[in-house]
């Protein structure tokens, strides 16, 4: 898998990852989930918002400079849309799960995902994208993924349930972000399955005792 803005940019907080949206520097996959999260917690469209009002008045104190085929630029610009903007979707179903921008990207909701067993009490779906692994994850009431941590960057948005682990609770909209400085092992609460939306630059490194290992592996 090859590497990816996520892994030099030290994105090590929810600010600066929206920053790095914002900017455009992310990965499609991470823009997404950016997308989606900001779908489940619209209060913080509130940092977009500032941080493109910023970057405006950042672009009105650029000095001027002369513009070749001026006409025929502006032509080009006003027939293209923008790269954020989004067709418009019909109204979100009360009964769906999955943010529009998600479904998008990989083509069904929730009920119909093609689910493979990775271990007992984990369902994945996976694909390779814009140099990132992209996974569906479906968790297990109660089931402890076994602890680890990574050779990259692994973001994951929680789209229902939730999941404890050594830095707190993570709920429907928040998200994780963890790189080589967090050794951490997930729980699932015990009330409902956890459904996550993962998006990583590189592999993971397994941790913790032999014993333990195998015993989150069996589940």
């Amino acid at each position: 898998m090859g590497e990816s803005d996520m892994v030099h940019e030290q994105i090590d907080a929810i600010d600066a990852l929206i920053a790095h949206y914002v900017a455009g520097s992310l990965p499609e996959p991470a823009r997404v989930l950016i997308r989606s999260h900001l779908e489940l917690k619209p209060d913080n469209h509130r940092l977009v918002d500032t941080l493109e009002l910023l970057a405006g008045e950042a672009l009105e104190n650029t000095p001027e400079a002369a513009i070749a085929d001026r006409r025929q630029r502006l032509a080009a610009i006003f027939s293209s849309t923008s790269p954020d903007s989004e067709p418009q979707a019909a109204k979100r179903p009360k009964t769906a799960l999955f943010p529009r921008a998600l479904r998008a990207l990989v083509g069904f909701e929730a009920a119909d995902v093609p689910w493979r067993k990775r271990l007992p009490g984990l369902k994945e779906y996976s694909l390779d994208m814009d140099g990132c692994e992209v996974r569906l994850m479906w968790i297990r009431p109660g089931r402890a993924l076994p602890a680890h941590t990574h050779k990259g960057v692994e973001l994951i948005l929680v789209l229902d349930g939730a999941f404890n682990d050594e830095r707190g609770h993570f709920g429907p909209g928040d998200i994780s972000i963890a790189d080589e400085t967090v050794d951490h092992r997930p729980v699932a609460e015990m009330d409902r399955p956890c459904i996550a939306f993962a998006v990583s630059d590189g592999p993971i490194r397994l941790t913790g005792s032999f014993r333990q290992i195998i015993g989150d592996l069996i589940g």
